[in-house]
């Protein structure tokens, strides 16, 4: 599966539309960026079930920022619209195959409903 470029006018649209969307922030004069591509890039086309998106930070500065975006390569996995992965640094390609199989394990049942509490706990 070939990546998709995420900014900020299709994001909602992306994240909110697809069960497991996969980010990766970069920008184009980034060393490390680069070789993480190449990492991600094999991801995406051993895991079809997953969106696997791209964020140039110099393009999209607001998308960046909005999610305090400091240092970059930064992988952001979420599923179910649930952020459960967010970490900067280029991962070699066992660390990215350990976040998608723990995110794909992940019982999200249990994961709403903490967030829930959380929620209800907040508003008390």
């Amino acid at each position: 599966m070939t990546t998709v470029a995420l900014t900020k006018d299709n994001f909602d649209q992306i994240v909110n539309g697809n069960d497991m969307v996969l980010v990766d922030f970069w920008a184009p004069w980034c060393g490390p960026c680069k070789g993480f591509a190449s990492v991600f890039e094999a991801a995406s086309e051993k895991h079809g079930d997953i969106v696997f998106a791209k964020v140039n930070t110099d393009e999209e500065q607001e998308l960046a920022a909005s999610f305090n975006i400091r240092s970059i390569p930064t992988l952001m996995f979420f599923r179910e619209k649930v952020i459960l992965y967010s970490e900067a640094g280029a991962l070699p390609g066992s660390a990215l195959e350990q976040v998608i199989s723990k995110g794909k394990e992940l019982d999200m049942a249990v994961v709403h409903q903490e967030i829930a509490e959380r929620n209800t706990g907040a508003q008390e």
